[in-house]
């Protein structure tokens, strides 16, 4: 049993798939294959099982993946001891955003991490993925920025690591010639009986618009569904539509179009979170970068607020 196979397993379980494994750790996937056989010569019980023309682990599997995944975190441990002795915060960190966020933040942080002396190189990237998704994505990142609504299930925390940057609410956007524009605050009533734009199925837009179908007790009538925020701005402030826009990370040069409105009454918050793995979060380099993140996502909220 080697440590390269107990992190191939441990991908397999977050992943899926020995062809998302082989991607993720840059190998081939009759790699992958050979190494998870190798393991399992190590062990009686079956580590993996198939599922249609997947692969997946076992309970057994599952249980030395955890293990695994400790003994990869001990093992990144003993390799950065020497740089946090000696108080080095240089080096490259693989950072993703989706895209609003990175509309955002990515030149506030590199302008951020400029101005430090020996700051780390950033690689930036960025990854428009369902809330379901996200995790998933550190396998490939050293940090990613996901957003899940704030009373949706928590990121799993087995080999994930999560920390909030900002709790955002969603306003709803609508042009200054609607007559809800001289609003101060809206419930779902107020606008169940509008026509939408709002985002694809799994992103926080559409999840807010199902809270207020729910409430309201009435359809929603959806016309267009973009996830990017500056193209809604762009069809709310053409007129005819109501959107949802996120308070801190979605400003456009439509804004003086639009208004946007606090909607009450349902849950409209998301959270934007920074997700890792632990044993990168070891990294000094990394954590410089997260906390530049932390100043440069307070700096926003506040300017917005």
């Amino acid at each position: 049993m080697e440590l390269h196979q107990l992190q191939i397993l441990r991908e397999l379980g977050a992943l899926g798939s020995v062809t998302a494994v082989a991607e993720a750790l840059r190998v081939t996937p009759s790699a992958v294959s050979q190494q998870l056989a190798a393991l399992q010569r190590s062990f009686p019980a079956p580590l993996t099982r198939r599922t249609g023309r997947t692969l997946a682990l076992t309970s057994a599997g599952e249980v030395l993946a955890a293990a695994g995944a400790e003994a990869i975190d001990a093992m990144a441990a003993a390799r950065h001891a020497l740089d946090d002795f000696e108080d080095a915060p240089s080096g490259v960190v693989g950072l993703s955003g989706f895209h609003s966020a990175g509309q955002a933040l990515f030149g506030l942080l590199l302008r951020d991490l400029t101005a430090q002396r020996d700051a780390p190189t950033v690689r930036l990237t960025d990854e428009d993925v369902a809330q379901s998704e996200f995790p998933a994505l550190t396998a490939s990142h050293d940090l990613v920025l996901a957003h899940r609504m704030e009373h949706s299930e928590p990121w799993p925390t087995q080999g994930i690591r999560s920390l909030t940057l900002v709790r955002e609410p969603l306003d709803v956007a609508v042009s200054t010639a609607h007559p809800l524009a001289t609003r101060a605050r809206l419930t779902p009533d107020d606008v169940a009986g509008e026509k939408w734009v709002t985002s694809r199925v799994g992103y926080s837009p559409d999840d807010v618009l199902r809270a207020v179908s729910a409430v309201a007790n009435r359809p929603i009538d959806v016309l267009h569904r973009i996830n990017d925020y500056g193209a809604v701005s762009a069809v709310v402030a053409a007129g005819g539509v109501l959107g949802m826009l996120p308070r801190f990370t979605s400003r456009s040069t439509d804004d003086r179009d639009i208004v946007r409105i606090p909607l009450e009454g349902v849950s409209t918050h998301r959270m934007i979170d920074v997700l890792a793995r632990p044993e990168n979060l070891r990294r000094r380099s990394v954590r410089v970068v997260v906390e530049a993140l932390r100043r440069v996502m307070t700096r926003l909220s506040d300017e917005s607020s």
